[in-house]
């Protein structure tokens, strides 16, 4: 990939948006399918997309729309640097820019709805940040870099090298991506006691961008799932394929929880599954790559 990266970083610009529209639309038909419903078309989420581009702008106040714009044009800058071969250790401080954005937004309404969901979004990004940073210091233990072509070109099987910050990153995965059960800060579900939350306050061409982030989003969180079975091409593809359903099976067949139970056990599985696999790792082979 050494030369291409900036080629990529531009299909990722380009392609990112309609692989993250497939992603939710596979989601919904296969969340359907387990629920014993026929589901949606596969290409709902852009017919929705499309729906509320076409509604009119009507923000709350003029805050509101420069601060979900930020939030989209931060996501986006996330992932590009990551696939242009950025450190990605600085690069997903530029992604907790982003979700800040998105924090104020909500803030700025003065809506108790959104500012519950706000409350909630800041306490799961403290209780999955400590896991990514981990996860990181992992692949730079494994690679000798925090470039994302380096860690991906090793060669190393890292899913065997590092398989409890694989089990962690997994797990806070569904806290990035806002699935059961740790949708506290906005959900879809109707029989949830906060539909939306962070979302709440934002309606037509706002909530498109807002969800247009979020496909940009998921597109690179999987690229970091990639990293742990990037050393075979068939092992990658199964691997993100696996991850990606069992994110969807467990928002299925969980319920949510409290938040306290949320930030507490990311920190749990940050220390067992995270530390526990770093400091043998790092015994076993030095503490210098």
């Amino acid at each position: 990939m050494k030369g291409y990266e900036l080629y990529i970083a531009i299909a990722y610009l380009v392609l990112a948006p309609f692989i993250g529209g497939l992603l939710a639309g596979f989601d919904r038909r296969i969340s359907a399918r387990l629920q014993g419903r026929m589901g949606p078309p596969l290409l709902q989420p852009f017919y929705d997309l499309r729906k509320l581009f076409t509604r009119s702008l009507a923000p709350v106040n003029r805050l509101q729309v420069p601060l979900v714009v930020s939030h989209l044009v931060f996501a986006v800058l996330t992932g590009f640097l990551i696939f242009w071969g950025g450190d990605i250790l600085l690069i997903i401080f530029v992604l907790t820019l982003a979700g800040i954005f998105l924090v104020l937004a909500a803030y700025s309404t003065g809506s108790p709805y959104s500012a519950i969901g706000a409350d909630r979004e800041l306490i799961m990004m403290t209780a999955y940040e400590p896991m990514v940073i981990l996860t990181l210091v992992g692949f730079f233990k494994v690679a000798g870099s925090f470039n994302f072509w380096d860690i991906a070109m090793i060669g190393k099987p890292t899913i065997l090298l590092l398989p409890g910050l694989f089990i962690g990153f997994e797990y806070v995965l569904l806290m990035k991506l806002r699935k059961s059960p740790f949708d506290l800060s906005t959900s879809h579900h109707a029989h949830q006691e906060l539909v939306m939350g962070l979302h709440a306050d934002l309606g037509g061409p706002s909530l498109g961008l807002v969800e247009l982030a979020h496909w940009y989003e998921s597109v690179y969180l999987y690229g970091l799932v990639f990293l742990f079975f990037s050393w075979n091409p068939i092992a990658a593809v199964l691997g993100v394929v696996g991850s990606y359903l069992i994110v969807i099976l467990i928002d299925n067949t969980t319920a949510r929880v409290k938040w306290e139970l949320a930030l507490s056990s990311a920190w749990v599985v940050a220390l067992v599954a995270g530390v526990g696999n770093l400091i043998p790792f790092y015994l076993l082979t030095g503490v210098t790559h």
